[in-house]
């Protein structure tokens, strides 16, 4: 795909010219020199081998052997067996001229493209339907592959976004419309609705990826054992007036409470509570002072107007500071929230968010619980850091979890507000370091729920954790319950793709030392292979970097890396492909492979180029986690 018209979205049509230059006369090629002349350039590509150094003497000789061999126009075939081939060998062939790519009919169709040849009565039809025999060969996301059918490689989002889904866009054409939109990752929350109702979502997610070709994964989200308060007597939300006087009781009752009558699930409340508390309700929302106590009953009284909506958590502050014994009382798994996670490895959710965590045992229990109910199947454990405690034991919950969620809403009635963003940088960061996807969630867009346009301050927000490098940006009751979820998530998107562009121009790689997290010497050699992997990607000015993976590992070490351009993931099974949608910059393929790495690259650059992916000429590096293997090469 042409350099030129990749970072040029602004005006494409004036790239396409451009495009059918010599790949070395291109005024945005990075490396002009090494595609107009490669035989001359080539001893530049194997001082560049030297970055990747993992393995003993004897095959370090091999390497420079075989990098002095380069010099060769053309480089003969190694005699030996594929699967015999060196952990690190370098190919590198001459860059054809590229070829000018043929633009979609209408770039506002993101599921549907033209065929090179139309069906007998002339219309057209997307390419897996006219060729479902190739199609089910491989499976691409159809967002992505329109995306980069239309715009190039350098165009794709890397920024991954998770949509809460809620009565708003439960229904198969919103949770479509949301797809097209960008949805990487669907979140039910079990706070709400019942599990007929998630068990209907989950499903109707399923059928989206089966039928439309997305690939989009699924999120569980459990309540958590905090203090909450009720349904609210069935209605969807309640105003709180200031001044207005709120009893919140202990007391259940099996109908419609009166006005201004909230049921708390905390037996303890009217017994814990002291006159002249206060109480956060969702983390802020609304504010109410404690003036009266009256047996199982507390009478509050309304400092800060707000929304009250159903299920949300109360935090009690005395003195300026939150009461945590309260909630140290509290277990983090509550008996619904083990029925509910028992619900999800049943329907095969991709990831089970755990909240309130405090401490590493309780991932690493909630890990081996699932491993001993789900039969094989690999669900994700996601930590949200939301209370005090986590921060606490911060790196510990990282370490043992496969996810972190930065749910600021919570974590900001627990700490003051200040602090939050450089919690937020922290925790980022410290993921980033473990080789762990962060997902930043909480009132990124809270205006769009009720308008279409956000606020230039969320948008500011927003940037903020795209130029953090958080994989993942989450709404809420943007999507869930918002007037407008698919310009929510658009926005999400259009900041995202500018943000990170804005990143690649500016040439901003990080002089981040990455910590090591090799557990064993192999885990160390492809932990070596993918940092140079990267540093080389960003300095030939590759197109794409390919990642053949049985688990994802391989791809999440190069994910960490965050190089410029994408990562292709290839792995044999749906649901490893389905996690990796979490991870920054990864685009994962399912492909059925074979040990043998040339195979394998031979097919994918068969299948994506039918699939007018990917064309001849375009620069790669290929790595694979079953060989410790890195090629270089053009797309032949």
């Amino acid at each position: 795909m042409s350099h030129a018209r990749s970072e040029s979205d602004e005006a494409p049509w004036a790239s396409d010219a451009a495009s059918r230059r010599p790949a070395g006369d291109n005024p945005k090629d990075p490396n002009p020199e090494l595609r107009r002349r490669p035989a001359e350039s080539l001893t530049r590509l194997a001082a560049v081998a030297s970055l990747v150094d993992c393995s003993p003497p004897p095959q370090r000789a091999a390497m420079a052997t075989t990098a002095r061999s380069l010099h060769l126009p053309t480089p003969p075939k190694p005699a030996i067996p594929s699967h015999h081939r060196l952990p690190v060998p370098f190919h590198f062939r001459p860059r054809p001229q590229r070829l000018g790519r043929r633009l979609a009919a209408s770039s506002s169709d993101l599921t549907s493209f033209p065929d090179p040849a139309p069906t007998p009565n002339g219309v057209y039809v997307p390419w897996a339907a006219a060729h479902p025999a190739a199609a089910a060969a491989i499976d691409v996301d159809a967002a992505t592959e329109a995306e980069l059918r239309e715009n190039g490689f350098r165009s794709t989002r890397r920024t991954k976004l998770v949509c809460t889904i809620g009565p708003a866009t439960c229904g198969a054409a919103e949770l479509e419309a949301l797809a097209v939109v960008g949805m990487n990752v669907a979140r039910v929350n079990m706070c709400h609705g019942d599990r007929e109702w998630h068990r209907g979502v989950i499903r109707a997610v399923r059928r989206l990826n089966d039928e439309k070709g997305f690939a989009v994964a699924v999120m569980m989200d459990t309540e958590g054992c905090e203090i909450h308060m009720g349904d609210l007597g069935g209605a969807p939300s309640a105003k709180a007036e200031d001044g207005q006087v709120w009893t919140f009781s202990v007391r259940s009752s099996d109908t419609s409470l009166p006005d201004r009558i909230i049921h708390v699930n905390y037996d303890g409340f009217a017994e814990d509570v002291k006159t002249g508390d206060e109480l956060f309700v969702d983390g802020g929302m609304a504010r109410f002072e404690v003036i009266e106590k009256l047996g199982p009953d507390v009478k509050c009284r309304c400092t800060d107007p707000g929304l009250v909506l159903p299920r949300a958590n109360l935090t009690i502050w005395r003195d300026g500071s939150v009461v945590r014994e309260r909630n140290a009382m509290l277990p983090t798994i509550s008996s619904k929230d083990w029925i509910d996670i028992d619900f999800g490895i049943a329907e095969g959710v991709d990831f089970i968010a755990v909240s309130f965590v405090k401490s590493a045992e309780v991932i690493k229990h909630l890990k081996s619980y699932i491993t001993a109910r789900s039969r094989g199947s690999d669900i994700g454990v996601i930590a949200k850091i939301e209370s005090i405690d986590a921060l606490k034991n911060l790196e510990e919950i990282i370490r043992a979890s496969d996810g972190v969620m930065v749910a600021r809403g919570d974590l900001g009635a627990q700490i003051p507000l200040e602090q939050v963003p450089s919690v937020q940088q922290k925790v980022v960061r410290t993921c980033r370091q473990l080789n762990k996807p962060v997902i930043v969630a909480s009132q990124l867009l809270e205006s769009m729920i009720e308008y279409p346009t956000p606020t230039r301050a969320e948008v500011a927000d927003v940037s903020e954790a795209v130029r953090q490098r958080a994989d993942a940006l989450m709404l809420s009751g943007e999507s869930a319950m918002g007037r407008y979820p698919e310009k929510a998530l658009s926005v999400l998107r259009s900041v995202s793709l500018r943000i990170e562009k804005w990143w690649r121009e500016e040439k901003r790689h990080e002089a981040l030392e990455l910590e090591d997290v090799s557990s064993s010497f192999s885990d160390k050699i492809s932990e070596e292979i993918c940092n140079s992997a990267a540093k080389m990607a960003n300095n030939l000015g590759v197109d794409a970097v390919f990642v053949y993976t049985k688990d994802g590992h391989m791809a999440s070490l190069l994910s960490r890396c965050r190089p410029d351009c994408p990562i292709f993931a290839f792995t044999s099974s749906t649901s490893v492909r389905r996690r990796l949608n979490l991870q920054w910059g990864l685009i994962p393929f399912r492909l059925s492979d074979s040990d043998d790495m040339e195979s394998n690259l031979n097919r994918t650059f068969s299948l994506l180029k039918a699939r007018g992916m990917v064309q001849s000429g375009d620069l790669v590096i290929a790595l694979s986690d079953m060989l410790q293997s890195i090629q270089v090469m053009n797309v032949p």
